[in-house]
């Protein structure tokens, strides 16, 4: 593996993520603003690095967001949902998890509150690739599985009510 030069950290990830991958998402941080290319080569080395960090979904699917390349993000977004159920031991399917709510504690910890900020992010994905019925049905979900709006889902609740006027 490629050696990376230590690089102030530029974004806060969780205190819990070994000291390798943080190196390597800050490194790619850093260079995303001026080659994509490497910083994306930086996202997948510490994906396949640590596969159970959850950040390293997150770190991935903003990247991809932020280089308008939705649907990368969308499969980003979808692999890390299956990573946090599996490691929360629920569903990853948020429709059959919203079917049995009770069963789970979404505000439990991280993975689950990881969970409810990436379906989110998923509902954005789709209401940005034009699928609003499909992120109204992905809104609809994510508020009965986060009654509290933990994640911020009512900012994109409110942008899907935009784009259905």
């Amino acid at each position: 593996m490629a050696s990376v030069a230590f690089v102030e950290e530029r974004v806060l990830f969780s205190p819990n993520m070994p000291a390798e991958v943080n190196n390597l998402l800050q490194a790619a941080v850093a260079a995303s603003p001026v080659d994509q290319s490497r910083a994306e080569t930086l996202f997948l080395q510490a994906q396949a690095l640590d596969s159970r960090c959850l950040q390293t979904y997150f770190a991935l699917y903003k990247f991809y967001f932020f280089q308008k390349r939705l649907a990368d993000a969308e499969r980003i977004v979808v692999a890390g949902l299956e990573e946090a159920a599996r490691q929360g031991g629920f569903p990853s399917d948020y429709r059959r998890l919203a079917q049995n709510r009770q069963k789970w504690d979404l505000y439990a910890n991280e993975i689950t509150l990881f969970y409810l900020y990436t379906l989110k992010a998923l509902a954005f994905i789709k209401l940005r690739l034009g699928f609003a019925l499909e992120a109204q049905l992905v809104l609809s979900h994510l508020q009965q599985l986060d009654p509290q709006d933990l994640s911020g889902a009512s900012v994109i609740m409110d942008l899907a009510a935009g784009v259905a006027e």
